[in-house]
């Protein structure tokens, strides 16, 4: 049975794009996998703490500390899910902190990645990841393409652990009024109808 973990990060709780587009492309990848199961984790409603002195020394010196526990639950959401959906809006040229401070608890040595003779490799593999992702601008081209720290980001940090099977869904320029904002979400949500055929 697929297993889906479909990540939120936008703090725009009522008119969010990334929201509303990620909702379409799991509703698409729901009808091609019948019967998958869905892990939702909303990282605004239910927020991931920054990581802090007792995560950075534990992680060296006692893995099985209290202080890792969520870290171990994030991981095995990740390694039990076949398909990362992950919604994240373009803040000041890159990811929400929320984000962010999920990627820190799962992003672990020894875990999530190691290093061997030829460097770093990821352990998680075999899996797809879907980004759903939000700007006000439009960075496809220069000069703007230069402040992506967005979209590069993602596939560089899923791709350190593993996920090199990425797909973006990018809605651009909806902070460019309202006639190119709806013709984004519109251009958004049919690429997310399609989103589930193409992945299975």
């Amino acid at each position: 049975m697929t297993a889906i973990l479909h990540i939120s990060s936008s703090s725009d709780l009522q008119s969010s794009v990334t929201r509303e587009v990620g909702g379409a492309a799991l509703a698409s990848l729901k009808q091609a996998f019948p019967g998958a199961t869905v892990i939702a984790r909303d990282l605004v409603k239910d927020p991931v703490p920054h990581v802090g002195p007792d995560f950075v020394q534990s992680r060296y010196t006692n893995p099985d500390a209290a202080s890792l526990a969520l870290s171990r639950q994030l991981i095995d959401e990740i390694k039990a899910s076949d398909i990362l959906l992950i919604e994240a809006p373009m803040y000041n040229f890159n990811i929400p902190s929320v984000l962010k401070a999920w990627l820190d608890h799962v992003v672990r040595g020894g875990y999530t990645f190691r290093y061997g003779p030829t460097g770093p490799e990821g352990l998680v593999k075999g899996k797809k990841a879907i980004l759903v992702l939000g700007r006000g601008g439009v960075y496809r081209e220069a000069p703007m393409k230069a402040f992506d720290y967005h979209e590069t980001y993602l596939r560089t940090i899923l791709g350190f652990i593993g996920i090199t099977d990425v797909e973006s869904i990018e809605i651009e320029g909806v902070g460019m009024g309202a006639e190119v904002r709806s013709k984004a979400l519109e251009a958004g949500k049919s690429r997310a109808a399609g989103i589930g055929a193409q992945a299975a």
